[in-house]
Parts: structure tokens; C-alpha cells; sequence
């Protein structure tokens, strides 16, 4: 280490399943960071994932927590409260996958609990460091109609929750801070959708007016036969067409009767990276994470609202 430079933030990663795999790669890799340990339920599951990036593997958090400065929280839902409380209790800083947690009450007892102890918890809403989501906040402003459509083919991923916490969230989330930059908030939700291979939600829809006009359509399927993550972006005078995955902005114009339509160059970048880069720095500069505590909560009030609609929905046909 050059003189000057920063000490190295000591992080874990609990739970390496599908997702926490690349939590424990990305941390290997990037500056300020030394990934530790992984913590799995299945050990051997553990152990191939620390052979993999240099680290060490642990069949419970009590064995890693001591050995760190912050851990991401990568386990199904229902399981990421009692996590992070043990982190909580013993000063570490988080980032936790959305959805922040299973319940509001469990979000605020964490936020509460992390607050006092002065830490810093980032949730794993990553496409607000998608560069397309970047670009879009930079081009954008006072908009008056946004439409997502996030759709997966079936998987047999994250099944113990519905599609609105696991996929519609991310776009929730980018919803409430465009229109908060705005000064808007929401005035009126409306949902539907169905049950269809699992016991819980695979397909929504949710409209939401907000108090300055602007309108939003969302839909969000595990039952499609492509994937695909989009959104349209309405303006004065502009439009702008997001795709997610192939990371592209186009933007269409009107001005004096004269029709315009542009591709926006966006520099390419891994969401995740960005994130996980983030969440060092917030560490770093003691500062506040870019998708906080209370901004998970805000997007997980939002979608479990939406749930119970569509399940009242489903109780009165």
C-alpha cells in the first residue's frame, strides 16, 4: 500500500447462492476492498465459492463477523432481518439485497437499530446504478407519463416471494427518486395480477398517479418467454426509450414541428460493480449510500401495497 493511501475495508458476503456468487467476485476484484469469507448454509457450497476468489468459508455469520468492517447480505428474504441484526449488534456496515426485508416493521427496527449504532446500510437496488437509469436522471426532468415493463422467463428463482418484491421493486424504486427530484409524490395506486406456477404473485401491473399529473405503468412477469427490462420516459417535448439490458437510450423530440430522434451514447458499465464500489466509498467518506435504508423502505412500503391489492383483487372476483 502507497503512503497516503486508504486502509482496505475487511467485507464478507453471507449467502452465495445465485447472486451472492458475484458479490464474493466483485469484491475480490475491486479497490478499497478485501473480501474475507463467504458464509453459506451449505458449507461445501462455501468453500467452492472462497476456493474460487481467495477467501475463506463459513457455515454461520457468528464465525465471520469478527473478522470484518462491513458484509452484503445476499440469503432469501425472510431470512435477511435476523442477519443483519447480528451485523447491527456488532457495528458492521451492510449492504443488503432488495428487498431491504420481509416486513415494514422488520425495515424499521433495522434502520432504527443501525442509526443509533452510526452505520451505514445500502440496499441492493442495482439498477440505480444501471448506466442507462445514470444517463436517463441526467436527461430527464418533470416528466408526465413513465412506463416499465420488466419480464423474466420462469427460472425457479427467488419463488418464496411475489414478482412485485423481486423484480417490479427495481423500477418502484427508480420511479420514487425520479419523481422526487421532482418534487412529487405519489397520490394513487392500482394493482393487478395473478398467481400462476407458484403460490405467490408472478404477474403484475401497477398504475400510480403522483400529485403533479405524472403517470406510471408497470408491469413485471417471471412468465414471459423472453426477458426483457425497458422503460419510456415522457417529458415536454421529448421522449426517451430506455433498454436496460442492452444498456441504450434512445430519444425522440418534437421541437417546432420538427421530429428529432437520437441515440444517446452511454458508456457501458456492470451495475453490480458500480454498486458494490459504492458501498466501499459510502464506508470510506461516511457518507450516505446512493439507494439507502430509507429508500429500500420507501420502494418496499410502495410494492407491498401493490401485493395486497392485487390479492384483495384476488379474494373479491
Amino acid at each position: 500500500m502507497h503512503c497516503g493511501e486508504t486502509k482496505l475495508v475487511n467485507v464478507g458476503v453471507i449467502g452465495v447462492g445465485y447472486l451472492g456468487q458475484h458479490h464474493a467476485r466483485i469484491f475480490s476484484e475491486i479497490e478499497g476492498a478485501r473480501l474475507v469469507g463467504v458464509v453459506d448454509a451449505d458449507l461445501e457450497r462455501a468453500k467452492e465459492i472462497a476456493a474460487k476468489y481467495g477467501c475463506e468459508a463459513f457455515a454461520e455469520i457468528n464465525d465471520i463477523i469478527d473478522k470484518t468492517d462491513a458484509l452484503s447480505i445476499a440469503t432469501p428474504t425472510i431470512a435477511h432481518y435476523e442477519a443483519a441484526a447480528t451485523c447491527i449488534s456488532k457495528g458492521k456496515h451492510l449492504l443488503i439485497e432488495k428487498p431491504l426485508t420481509a416486513t415494514l416493521e422488520e425495515a424499521d427496527r433495522l434502520i432504527e437499530a443501525a442509526d443509533k449504532a452510526g452505520l451505514i446500510v445500502q440496499v441492493g437496488l442495482l439498477e440505480r446504478f444501471n448506466p442507462v437509469v445514470v444517463k436517463a436522471f441526467d436527461l430527464s426532468s418533470h416528466l408526465t407519463y413513465i412506463e416499465t415493463e420488466r419480464l423474466s422467463p420462469f427460472l425457479g428463482r427467488s419463488l418464496d416471494i411475489d414478482i412485485t418484491l423481486d423484480l417490479m421493486i427495481h423500477d418502484v424504486d427508480i420511479l420514487l427518486a425520479l419523481k422526487k427530484r421532482d418534487g412529487a409524490k405519489v397520490k394513487e395506486i392500482r394493482g393487478s395480477g395473478a398467481m400462476m406456477l407458484t403460490e405467490n404473485i408472478d404477474f403484475a401491473k401497477a398504475w400510480l398517479e403522483f400529485d403533479d399529473g405524472c403517470c406510471a405503468s408497470l408491469t413485471a412477469s417471471r412468465i414471459s418467454e423472453a426477458k426483457s427490462r425497458r422503460m419510456l420516459m415522457l417529458q415536454k417535448g421529448a421522449c426517451l426509450s430506455l433498454d436496460y439490458q442492452a444498456m441504450a437510450i434512445k430519444r425522440f423530440t418534437r421541437k417546432d414541428g420538427v421530429y428529432g430522434a437520437e441515440e444517446i451514447f452511454v458508456e457501458k458499465k456492470e451495475p453490480l460493480k458500480e454498486e458494490l464500489q459504492d458501498f466501499i466509498r459510502c464506508i470510506v467518506q461516511k457518507k450516505r449510500p446512493l439507494v439507502s435504508a430509507l429508500d429500500g423502505r420507501e420502494a418496499l412500503e410502495l410494492v407491498l401495497r401493490i401485493s395486497q391489492m392485487i390479492k384483495n383483487n384476488r379474494q373479491g372476483a
